[in-house]
């Protein structure tokens, strides 16, 4: 095994008793037909069940839509791509020379990838008491309260309770226009809020990420009016 595969499973603070399955974690599809997405498929159901253990065990009075909008917060892609990094997952990986020249190395989808399938290797190689031991590692540092179940919560939904607790109604959304080609659009998407005669504008790659940008432009409007 390469020695920086041993150092890599020092941090991990696991010894492969298969080393096939961490070569297969940090292997992508561009390289070889032996590629890391079914253990990435596996990965992130056990990152799921693990984290929401440690959101239950700590949040034991949290409601359910709480429980889930922070463990969607704690798994998605920008914060594995961070523990990816911390990991030094980039130097690791396994691709094909065409990406590896468009620089897949540091691209955030790959590397939360493959470590959602370093997740999945050290689940088959070591059972689940060896991943959920993992899992815990890679978010010993997240102080997990409820204010950062709180913090959670997507611009839209913290903008609609805004307007809520302030007896409003909920603010209208509307696509302005779509621009590029199919494979590869940007929406751009008005918020409107009437009896404030506000608006705010958002852009994104899809529908939803355009009106969440909306929805996080048009908080920053209002908290700069209440300042």
């Amino acid at each position: 095994m390469p020695p920086e595969w041993q150092a890599l499973q020092q941090r991990l603070h696991h010894r492969f008793a298969n080393p096939a399955l961490l070569q297969r974690a940090l292997t992508h599809r561009s390289f070889s037909a032996d590629h890391n997405e079914r253990l990435e498929f596996l990965g992130d159901s056990v990152l799921g069940l693990g984290v929401a253990h440690m959101l239950y065990e700590a949040l034991g009075d949290g409601a359910e839509g709480d429980l889930s909008r922070l463990r969607a917060q704690l798994v998605r892609q920008d914060s594995l791509h961070r523990l990816a990094l911390e990991l030094d997952l980039p130097a690791l990986l396994r691709l094909g020379e065409g990406e590896m020249r468009s620089g897949g190395q540091r691209r955030p989808s790959i590397l939360a990838d493959a470590l959602e399938a370093i997740i999945g290797a050290v689940y088959l190689d070591g059972g689940h008491a060896a991943a959920d031991a993992l899992i815990r590692r890679l978010f010993e540092r997240v102080e997990i309260t409820p204010a950062l179940s709180a913090a959670a919560k997507d611009a839209k939904t913290r903008l609609q309770e805004w307007l809520q607790g302030r007896k409003m109604h909920v603010p209208q959304y509307e696509v302005a226009q779509v621009l590029g080609a199919a494979h590869k659009q940007t929406f751009e998407v008005m918020c409107r809020i009437a009896e404030l005669d506000l608006q705010a504008q958002g852009q994104g790659p899809s529908r939803r990420a355009a009106e969440q940008d909306a929805a996080a432009a048009m908080l920053r409007q209002l908290e700069a009016k209440s300042s």
